[in-house]
């Protein structure tokens, strides 16, 4: 009936603009940390509309550019202060990288069930879950499509009374910290901002799944909060992913300028400026793929709008995704019938994917102490969810090719 075709789920988009600039990288000599990882970061803190500027017209360093978004969330973290002793809130329903990047730390994660019907947190029980231990609240901008913030910063507020700093920079927000996991939502909007202005630090991922690659990577920018001094951050940062050594390469080529120290016995975690001699050239390109993006989740919508198909909203009048994930949900479907039709859609060629398995239902976590059964929203969201292909190397045809044949496969349930 169909002619098969084949559909991988999310390969990277990669195009000689970005094999020049690792080819530039290489060619300079500078390969690891140095100028391009630098202007990475630079653009980064504009297209987030978190760049600052010193009484010169200088930009503040507002961003650092590590190998992942969990060192990036890991970071946050260490930099805040918070470890042994401390809670930190997460969703039930997301990546592991969200509560084991608490674990690094050595605190403890309290999870959150997804509102009715939502992959979100339910937001009236975060305030709930808020005790004396609590530093930090770690919401997910799940698919691209940014978290209510006006929610959880209400919940943060309703319970600032129970908040205990243990330092200065605890003391300067004098509340639980937000700290997004914005890994899809690079290029959102939400409310009139850019996702990366919205929380108090935000983490974003560029593996290469993601919809802006360097094919391994991920960035930590924060917004401006009174008593908090961006190059303190950025000095403390930079001294967490590189060993405590407190000069780079980029300042120890400096005339005379070998010597250094080492502050602490830290991590190593940096990016290299072949990795953002990539992401530069994505960057460039990334417009037009945020518009891809949305055209094809359009077609999307409006295919399986006359089926049984619930689907998440993406665009409307107060905010945009970043159209990372296209996370489709079955209702009244069991996980054996969901696991069917994605068999079926890999027999026509199809490659779809679950976003995601809750993490109550993982080996780790049920080895600390989490059960599946207290988080029945999560589960109930995980039974019936399909995430299809959407990614900006697919044809016009492609999407039909996807649509025609899953339309196909769940009419026949």
């Amino acid at each position: 009936m169909f002619q098969k075709k084949n559909i991988p789920f999310s390969p990277p988009d990669v195009t000689e603009e970005e094999a020049l600039e690792v080819a530039e990288a290489l060619k300079s000599g500078w390969i690891t940390t140095g100028p391009k990882t630098k202007e990475f970061e630079h653009l980064i803190s504009l297209c987030c509309h978190t760049a600052r500027y010193d009484a010169d017209g200088k930009q503040l360093p507002t961003t650092v550019c590590l190998n992942s978004a969990t060192a990036a969330m890991e970071l946050a973290l260490r930099v805040l202060g918070i470890g042994e002793g401390d809670e930190v809130i997460v969703p039930a329903y997301t990546y592991t990288a969200t509560a084991s990047s608490v674990c690094h730390v050595g605190a403890t994660p309290v999870m959150v069930d997804c509102a009715p019907d939502s992959f979100e947190m339910d937001y009236d029980r975060l305030a709930d879950a808020i005790t004396e231990r609590t530093k930090a609240v770690m919401p997910v901008d799940i698919a691209g499509i940014v978290a209510d913030y006006d929610r959880v910063f209400a919940a943060v507020e309703s319970r600032k009374d129970l908040f205990r700093p243990a330092n200065d920079i605890q003391k300067a927000f004098g509340r639980c910290i937000v700290i997004a996991d914005a890994a899809h939502a690079f290029g959102a909007m939400w409310h009139g901002k850019m996702c990366g202005e919205i929380a108090d630090f935000t983490s974003f991922s560029f593996h290469a799944v993601k919809n802006l690659t360097t094919a391994e990577g991920g960035a930590l920018t924060w917004r401006a909060h009174e008593g908090v001094d961006d190059n303190a951050i950025y000095k403390q940062l930079q001294l967490l992913s590189l060993h405590g050594q407190n000069k780079d390469a980029l300042a120890k080529t400096k005339l005379g300028g070998w010597e250094y120290d080492i502050i602490g016995t830290w991590y190593k975690c940096n990016m290299t400026d072949i990795m953002a001699g990539i992401g530069l050239a994505q960057l460039k390109r990334y417009p037009e793929m945020l518009r891809r993006r949305r055209q094809i989740i359009e077609r999307y919508n409006v295919a399986l709008a006359p089926h049984n198909v619930i689907l998440p909203d993406h665009y409307g009048n107060d905010h945009c995704s970043s159209g990372h994930l296209f996370l489709a949900r079955i209702p009244g479907i069991t996980v054996e019938q969901r696991n069917d039709i994605i068999v079926k859609m890999a027999e026509r060629g199809i490659a779809t994917n679950v976003h995601y398995k809750p993490l109550p239902m993982m080996t780790a976590y049920k080895a600390l102490g989490f059960d599946i059964k207290d988080f029945p929203n999560a589960f109930s969201q995980y039974a019936n969810e399909i995430t299809l292909p959407l990614h900006t190397r697919l044809s016009d045809e492609d999407v039909e090719y996807i649509l025609d044949n899953f339309i196909d496969i769940i009419s026949s349930l």
